[in-house]
């Protein structure tokens, strides 16, 4: 992998180059908030698999610094191509919450959006948390609280710059929801589905049985999804 592709700093945060550009970018809003390296395995495969570049930005853990820095990186990464914007965890809500700003603002948005495993529900009562954090070992939901607490910094849980669910979706791209279903937030993936489809967003949903096979398998996907939405002509573009 090391001779097809290369790893560089920017302002934003590290970016990840193909040797042969395809001309797409992808950002990457991770889950990792200050720490865009714990992203950089994800990123390279994407880039080995559809020849984009990666911008994996670094953003603040605090809201609303962390949505200024998402803005932040995707107008680095516009200045290289067509965008499409994955978010994983809690980088989904921020994902979304961007687009929404986009959207609203009547800006160039993306040309669609990945949110893998994504934290959409801030509030965290969904029955998912409760029916499967009691069999994954490695979920606390005790840190996530508090996680989200710092992140809200005092804004209402349900308030949809926080919890896309609650969200008005007119007018997003196109979306593909990826989870397993023993994940604790595989809820906020099937409710967001459901909200995104009834405002005629056009949702590509994929659920795995287990979380063994999940992320290999939601990598090939995502690479297949970016590299179809890219493709495909803007709508409202001129035929």
């Amino acid at each position: 992998m090391a001779g097809e592709i290369s790893v560089e700093e920017s302002h934003v945060g590290p970016v990840v180059r193909p040797a042969d550009d395809s001309g797409m970018v992808i950002l990457y809003l991770h889950d990792e908030a200050g720490n865009p390296q714990q992203a950089l395995g994800t990123a390279e495969r994407l880039t080995v698999l559809t020849g984009a570049t990666t911008v994996c930005p670094r953003y603040r853990p605090g809201f609303p610094a962390a949505l200024i820095d998402a803005h932040s990186g995707y107008s680095h990464g516009q200045a290289a191509g067509p965008v499409v914007v994955i978010g994983e965890g809690i980088g989904a809500a921020l994902a979304t919450a961007m687009m929404m700003q986009l959207r609203d603002s009547e800006a160039t948005p993306p040309r669609g959006a990945v949110l893998l495993s994504a934290l959409l529900d801030l509030s965290l009562e969904t029955k998912s948390l409760l029916f499967n954090a009691s069999t994954d070992p490695r979920f606390d939901i005790t840190a996530l609280r508090r996680r989200i607490a710092d992140y809200a910094r005092g804004v209402p849980l349900t308030d949809a710059r926080l919890s896309p669910l609650y969200a008005n979706l007119h007018g997003l791209p196109a979306v593909q929801l990826l989870v397993a279903g023993t994940d604790p937030l595989l809820d906020d993936s099937l409710a967001f589905a459901t909200r995104a489809a009834r405002s005629r967003v056009a949702v590509d949903l994929h659920v795995w049985p287990e979380t063994d096979s999940f992320r290999d398998e939601a990598i090939t996907a995502m690479a297949a999804f970016v590299k179809q939405v890219t493709l495909a002509p803007r709508a409202g573009a001129a035929a």
